[in-house]
């Protein structure tokens, strides 16, 4: 199952949940079955008076969670695609079909969760880790926490919630991460409000101690840590937020070749900011045409719209050739050269973007979402 959940008493008689993703040797990433038991705890907990508050943490220190665990996913999308041409999409691979319903169901259901969650984003925080993560209400970083949504190499999107919640940092800003899968230490994190709370490394094993004492205040416990902190936190760089102004202006384009093209040509020394335009020079240009389309058209969505929308998007994605290529070439066979579809925006075919942005099915799945 790769989680451990239980309820931690507290000295006035209550308790905490405590779920640990616990596949520290695959950085912590989300498979269905880990999806399940989440979910099932939370939904017991959210109804037990005797629990005020949830923690969520990764096992080890190099991650909280890499992202969800899509290789698991590329036999289903095979499977469905046997026989087909290069640029026709199969049917609908139901393993992929319940995998993201299922995620997205469990993001919402952190979102909506009606207590005090707190998350843990001690080292890589990326993909569906960062769905866990942004539905938390305290959400912690510390000096070695890298947040990161680099779908774009794999020939997807930053889903999850990421339309939502891409969408309401500062202009152009949301677009940029998305499109370049740029890493964000704490200070850019907190600056972003991706993250709200800062905890030195070395004073997580503080934070079970205080909270058990005091199981109401656990907002205030992790003030007293931050505030512990606040050298740590002092001492960081903050690179996105040096490049603010460079890149709204490169964002700040009439059309998205014009942004993407912007980014790569951007004259700079930044070690930060090179690494950035190598991921997007490795993106697949169909991933960049979504990323742009998704977010425009979510702008104004509820989080609910949202997550339906997703689920329709990575679903389509799973019944064309592209996101399986991504995966085999980044994840599987680790050889970085992808055969993208299109090797540039211009080539993106218009028909083809059109059917991945219509609902493969007639009511979604997630239509109960409020």
């Amino acid at each position: 199952m790769s989680v451990i959940s239980g309820k931690q008493p507290t000295a006035d008689g209550r308790y905490i949940g405590r779920l640990v993703l616990d596949r520290e040797a695959q950085l912590n990433a989300l498979n269905l079955d880990m999806i399940d038991a989440m979910t099932a705890v939370l939904r017991d907990w959210r109804h037990d008076d005797s629990v005020v508050a949830v923690v969520l943490e990764g096992a080890g220190s190099r991650a909280f969670c890499a992202g969800g665990d899509v290789v698991g996913l590329i036999s289903a999308i095979a499977t469905v695609r046997a026989g087909c041409g290069e640029r026709e999409l199969g049917t609908v691979p139901s393993a992929a079909a319940r995998f993201f319903e299922r995620e997205y169901r469990l993001d919402h259901l952190l979102h909506t969760f009606g207590k005090p969650v707190i998350c843990v984003g001690a080292g890589v925080v990326m993909g569906g880790g960062m769905g866990l993560f942004m539905a938390a209400s305290q959400r912690m970083v510390t000096e070695h926490s890298r947040l990161a949504m680099p779908e774009v190499t794999i020939a997807l999107y930053p889903d999850v919630g990421g339309s939502w919640f891409l969408n309401r940092l500062p202009p152009g800003l949301g677009e940029f991460i998305a499109l370049t899968g740029c890493s964000l230490n704490a200070a850019d994190s907190l600056w972003l409000g991706l993250a709200n709370r800062f905890v030195a490394e070395e004073r997580l094993n503080e934070l079970w101690p205080r909270l058990q004492r005091d199981s109401g205040g656990a907002a205030e416990v992790i003030r007293e840590l931050e505030a512990e902190s606040a050298a740590q936190l002092a001492g960081l760089d903050s690179p996105l937020r040096r490049h603010q102004d460079l890149i709204r202006k490169l964002m700040d384009q009439d059309s998205l070749a014009d942004k993407v093209s912007a980014i790569l040509e951007a004259d700079t020394h930044d070690a930060w900011f090179i690494r950035a335009q190598q991921t997007l020079a490795a993106g697949s240009p169909l991933a960049m045409a979504v990323i742009h389309r998704q977010l425009t058209r979510c702008r104004y969505s509820s989080l609910a719209q949202v997550f339906q929308a997703e689920l329709d998007l990575s679903v389509q994605l799973c019944r064309f050739r592209e996101f399986a290529e991504g995966v085999r070439a980044r994840l599987i066979d680790k050889d970085n050269t992808p055969g993208w579809t299109f090797a540039s925006l211009s080539e993106v075919e218009p028909a083809l973007l059109n059917t991945l942005f219509t609902s493969p099915w007639g009511l979604s799945p997630l239509a109960d979402l409020k």
